[in-house]
């Protein structure tokens, strides 16, 4: 088992690196979410946007 760990260390490292980046990237859009913040993509408000009668409905497009 040690020798395995030794000889790829260096690919468990970083698979282990980007499972927790990714972890930090879902529960960031999981707290977003509750908070009641849109991941709908363009990061800003909806006032000007052309899709914003299909993301949100009537009276949440005033961020």
């Amino acid at each position: 088992m040690l020798t395995f760990i030794l000889a790829n260390g260096g690919t468990i490292l970083v698979a282990a690196l980007l499972l927790a980046v990714v972890f930090l990237i879902v529960c960031s859009i999981r707290k977003d979410r509750k908070r009641g913040k849109s991941s709908c993509g363009c990061g800003g408000g909806c006032a000007h946007c052309a899709s914003s009668g299909i993301c949100h409905g009537k009276g949440q497009n005033t961020k």
